[in-house]
Parts: C-alpha cells; sequence; structure tokens
C-alpha cells in the first residue's frame, strides 16, 4: 500500500483489536495487526504513519505482560501514537508514569468527562457527559511527565491523556466498539488530524497493487490455485487470472467432505461463468482414509491440510507450477495467531491473542512448503472480498454463498468422520438450506449449517423405540465474521425444518439449535 496511507496497530491481546483495523478501513485508511513484540526492523519496514496500542487483558507491572520489542526505539521513531486501554497503560508505563490497580474496576457501558476539555486534540466534541465502553482493572497512578489529563471517567479514574508535542494520546476505554459513543471521530481525529493522512484507500486500489504485485511475483512462471468453490478461492482465483492469464491452473479437489451434490454444482458454475483452466481431482478415499480413528478437531484441520498439500504439489510437478494460490483470509489468520517472537525474533511461544483453532489453510501447512504461496487476501475480511468479486465478475451465485470452511464437513461433525456420518449430515444440510431458500431467508443470514454431533437420545418413530443421532442447526448474522449474532427464526421455521430432517432423514431422531452468539462461541463448533 502507499506509504502515506500506513496505521500499524500492535496487538496486545485485546478481544476488540481485530474492530480497530474495521474502523481505519470504514475510514479509508488501511491498517494491519501485527504482535505487540514484532521485531523493531519490521515496524520500519512497515513504515507507518502512526501506530495505535491495542487493549489487553494483562496489567503492565506483571512479570510477563506483552511489551514492545524495543519501546524506546519505538518512541524514537518520532510519529503518532494512540493507545487505547491496556496500550494507554502501557504507553504510560515507557513514558515514565505510574500504573496502578484501580480503586474501583470499570466494565462494561459508563460515561466520561470533560476536563481541561479545551486543550484536547483528540476527543469529539460533547456538552457534559459521554457514553464510553470500559474494560480495566488497572489505572494510571501518575501521568507521564507532557502529558496533560483532558477527561475522567465516572469514578474519577483517569479516563483521558495527551501529549501535544510528541502526539501521544491515550483512551482508557474502547473507541472501536460500538458501546462508545462517537468512538470514530476519535480515530477520525488521530487518522486526519493528527497523523495527517488523507482517506485514498479503497478496495479498486487494492485490487491495482495486488495485481501488480502478483505479475511481479509470479514473472513467467505457472501457478496453481487451490479452487474450493467458495467465495474466496473464486475470487482469489479471478484476481490472479487477470493478472496473469493463462499461467493459472486451477485444481478443484473433492474431498468427500462437501455438501450435497456440491462438486457437481461447483463444476457447472465454473464452466458456465468462469473460464478458468480447470483441473478435477477425486480425493475422497484419501481424505476419509487418513481421518480414520481421528477426534481431535485440531488435528483433523492439520491433516486435512497436508493431505492438499501433498495433491497439490504431487500436480504442481506435473503442471510445471511454482506458486499456489489460496483464498486465505484475515480472520483465518488471526483465529490461528501464529506464535510471537522471543527477544532474538525467533518463533517461540504462543501469544498474547490465544490461538482459536488452526485453520487448515494457515495452521495445517507444512513448514517446508515447496511451493510459494500467493494469497492476496490475507489482509481483507469476507464482506471486503465479497465486494472485490464484483469488481472481477464473479458470479452472484457464488458470492452470495454463505461461508464453507475449507475442512469441509469433517470439522461439522464432532468426533471420527465416516461416510455414513457424512451422508446423514449432508442430508440434514440440504433439507435447512432449502427451507431456508423456501422461507426467503437464505440471503437474510450470514452462515447456516448442520452439525452432526456425537450422542444418540431416545426418540419415538412409528410407536417403536429409537436411539438415533442427533443433528444441531446453527444459524448467524454477520458482517466480516469476527463477530456474530444467533437468529432468531420463526417457530414455524424451525418447526418444519426439523419434522423434514427426522422424517426424511433416516438416523436422526431429534433436532436442536444453537443460540449462541460469538464470542463466547464460534461460528463453526469445531
Amino acid at each position: 500500500m502507499q506509504p502515506h496511507a500506513r496505521i500499524l496497530i500492535l496487538d496486545f491481546g485485546s478481544q476488540y483489536t481485530q474492530l480497530i483495523v474495521r474502523r481505519l478501513r470504514e475510514l479509508s485508511v488501511y491498517s494491519e495487526i501485527v504482535p505487540c513484540d514484532i521485531p523493531f526492523n519490521e515496524i520500519i519496514k512497515f513504515n507507518p504513519k502512526g501506530l495505535i496500542f491495542s487493549g489487553g487483558p494483562y496489567s503492565v507491572y506483571e512479570k510477563k505482560a506483552p511489551a514492545l520489542f524495543s519501546p524506546q526505539k519505538t518512541l524514537a521513531l518520532n510519529i503518532p501514537i494512540l493507545g487505547i486501554c491496556y496500550g494507554m497503560q502501557y504507553l504510560t508505563q515507557i513514558c515514565g508514569g505510574k500504573v496502578v490497580p484501580a480503586k474501583i474496576c470499570e466494565y462494561g457501558r459508563t460515561f466520561i468527562e470533560k476536563k481541561n476539555f479545551g486543550q484536547s486534540e483528540i476527543l469529539p466534541i460533547f456538552k457534559e457527559k459521554c457514553p464510553v465502553w470500559m474494560s480495566h482493572g488497572d489505572e494510571i497512578g501518575r501521568l507521564p511527565e507532557g502529558f496533560k489529563l483532558t477527561a475522567i471517567s465516572a469514578n474519577n479514574s483517569p479516563a483521558v491523556m495527551e501529549n501535544f508535542l510528541k502526539k501521544y494520546y491515550a483512551v482508557q476505554f474502547h473507541p472501536e466498539v460500538t458501546h462508545t459513543e462517537n468512538g470514530n471521530e476519535i480515530f477520525k481525529r488521530f487518522l486526519f488530524e493528527v497523523c495527517k493522512l488523507k482517506p485514498n484507500w479503497n478496495l479498486n486500489l487494492y485490487l491495482e497493487e495486488k495485481i501488480e504485485s502478483i505479475r511481479n511475483q509470479v514473472q513467467k512462471k505457472n501457478v496453481i490455485c487451490a479452487l474450493s468453490g467458495g467465495v474466496d478461492s473464486t475470487v482469489a482465483a479471478a484476481l490472479v487470472h487477470q493478472a496473469i492469464g493463462s499461467k493459472l491452473k486451477c485444481i478443484f479437489v473433492n474431498n468427500g467432505l462437501l455438501r450435497k451434490n456440491e462438486a457437481k454444482e461447483v463444476l457447472e458454475t465454473y464452466k458456465k461463468h468462469l473460464k478458468f483452466n480447470l483441473l478435477y481431482v477425486d480425493a475422497e478415499r484419501q481424505f476419509l482414509k487418513a481421518l480414520q480413528g481421528i477426534q481431535d478437531a485440531e488435528k483433523k484441520r492439520k491433516i486435512i491440510g497436508r493431505e492438499f498439500i501433498q495433491i497439490f504439489e504431487r500436480h504442481s510437478k506435473k503442471l510445471n507450477a511454482t506458486h499456489l494460490v489460496q483464498g486465505t483470509l484475515y480472520p483465518d489468520v488471526i483465529e490461528s495467531k501464529p506464535p510471537p517472537r522471543d527477544r532474538l525474533g525467533k518463533s517461540q511461544k504462543v501469544g498474547f491473542s490465544f490461538t482459536i483453532k488452526s485453520h487448515h489453510n494457515v495452521g495445517g501447512l507444512p513448514a517446508q512448503l515447496k511451493l510459494k504461496l500467493i494469497e492476496p487476501f490475507r489482509e481483507l475480511f469476507k464482506d471486503e472480498v465479497r465486494e472485490l468479486g464484483k469488481t472481477l465478475q464473479v458470479p452472484s451465485s457464488i458470492l452470495e454463498r454463505h461461508p464453507f470452511p475449507g475442512p469441509g464437513l469433517a470439522v461439522r461433525i464432532l468426533g471420527e468422520v465416516t461416510k455414513q456420518k457424512l451422508k446423514i449430515l449432508q442430508e440434514a444440510d440440504a433439507v435447512f438450506l432449502d427451507e431456508l431458500k423456501q422461507f426467503g431467508l437464505y440471503h437474510k443470514v450470514w452462515q447456516a449449517f448442520a452439525v452432526f454431533l456425537p450422542i444418540h437420545s431416545v426418540g419415538v418413530m412409528g410407536d417403536s423405540r429409537t436411539y438415533e443421532n442427533v443433528v444441531a442447526l446453527r444459524a448467524v448474522t454477520s458482517v466480516d465474521g469476527m463477530t456474530a449474532d444467533w437468529v432468531s427464526f420463526p417457530p414455524e421455521f424451525l418447526t418444519r425444518v426439523s419434522s423434514r430432517i427426522t422424517g426424511e432423514i433416516k438416523g436422526i431422531n431429534r433436532v436442536v439449535y444453537d443460540v449462541s452468539s460469538k464470542p463466547p462461541a464460534t461460528i463453526e463448533w469445531e
């Protein structure tokens, strides 16, 4: 991206860090999240025009508290800094102030009040009190030299401090969450008035730069694309195809873990709408054999990633290809969370933000991959990829599909994957999606699917006792997949779906509905 449009977010482990990058991109400024202890030379390489220190669940005075790789060198960059929550406390510490346990912990919705308000460069205008979202158990005991207090909380705790000379600003609350009123105004002031940036980043610019970057990376070599039939891999293939044309060879692997009739439907769509050079590989037996006896979800993901790579490496030799295209998204990378570095720059320990799950195309990749990766959407969210897909003229039948996990139904079958379980789940999932379309609900839902549970329950069918399988239904609304709410369906819809599943599919006698949001749950069950 253009150097003048880059903000670097240093992550200290907050559950809200991803929301910061969303807010900045919505303001047309490019930003990325990196671990707080990223080596200093990588910060230099990124060439940020401003830094944001995220929140985090730690206390800065703890022995193993998150810290910058080189605090004083970072401060010596003389670029604007915005600290949020833990980021405020850490900025206080490295600038010579003092952080102490809070007299009154503040969690959830509260208010801040003006203090020396006329001198603030970062706060939006508000009359008396401004609602904000707090989540902290420590507070600033002594401000660092050169800082002024410009707002306090309802409990008289420091809420905002500013160093006008050095352009350092810090807020104890979370402006990135919607519960903070006018939170975006703080980001606007930091970006456009303090950092002097221009709102000139957009997806068209991103597309142009990615195409040019891929051309420079590939040169005259052949490239293969791991094509799943979903939004991410299809749009990635369309982008790379626009960049290098016939040098792209797409491979669609039927791993036997797809939805009902999916392989046939996907191939027909590609043949009709997209003129990719496409190779179909039937690998159902290979994947099911590799998964035999495996119950742990993380192991399943890694096995599936390994089997995919083996197939792609084998065919890359036949096609004389040196690069592999994947539709990896930013949330995939965030949830897989590669370990941060130790003080020597070596990958060593579990990060300050915990690994949620290893995505097969991130955590499942071998250490010594023989193909060079091309991941054009590694910095993008799902909705951004869909927008790019429209520009690249990918058909709506693909762009409007619900997200589907790379490991497929293997992570929607809790426990060991068998052919019988796959058959039952495919049928139940097909009924659920069919009824969503019949009721006009499919496009009002971000993602919907069925999950095969590793339990049996007693039932009564035809006056006889049954002891059969249980299926859970899951449906959520979301924007980017980072957070999600469960969908409150009309009772008649759920009744219809349940009746069809138990009546039409042998082996199921009970249907349950998942009413968990993300967080605390994830969208997928595994």
